[in-house]
Formats: structure tokens, C-alpha cells, sequence
């Protein structure tokens, strides 16, 4: 698990992710076309829980959404 300290919305916080999460979570920007802090931003702002679990979430629901139908 690694901390990474992040200001969002003028805001100073940090996150503690696994690696795996932020390699996906920087995917997703690429992907995306955004900076990874735009990214961040814009979960922070729909989320219900703590940010690091609405990140993890948002990972999994990205990566649900790229499996091949069975």
C-alpha cells in the first residue's frame, strides 16, 4: 500500500491505494484523456464513501466493464 498526498477542489488530502490501483487509475486516465488528478477530482466529487474505497470502486466497475460477455 502506498500513501500519495493530492490537493483536490483546493483541498489538501492523501490516499492509500495498492499499486495495482494506481497503475489501473492512471489506465483509466490515459484512456480518458485526463491528468490523473482530473480523474481523482472527478470521482472525489460522486462519491458516497472515503476516497480511497470510491477509487477501488471505481477500478472495479472499470474493469467489469472491459470483460469479454461469457
Amino acid at each position: 500500500m502506498r500513501k500519495h498526498s493530492l490537493v483536490i477542489a483546493g483541498h489538501a488530502t492523501s490516499v492509500s491505494l495498492e499499486q495495482e490501483f494506481w497503475d489501473v487509475l492512471k489506465e483509466i486516465a490515459e484512456t480518458r484523456g485526463l491528468a490523473l488528478a482530473a480523474l481523482i477530482s472527478e470521482v472525489d466529487a460522486g462519491r458516497e464513501e472515503n476516497l480511497s474505497s470510491a477509487l477501488r470502486l471505481h477500478v472495479l466497475r472499470y474493469l467489469i466493464s472491459r470483460r469479454s460477455p461469457a
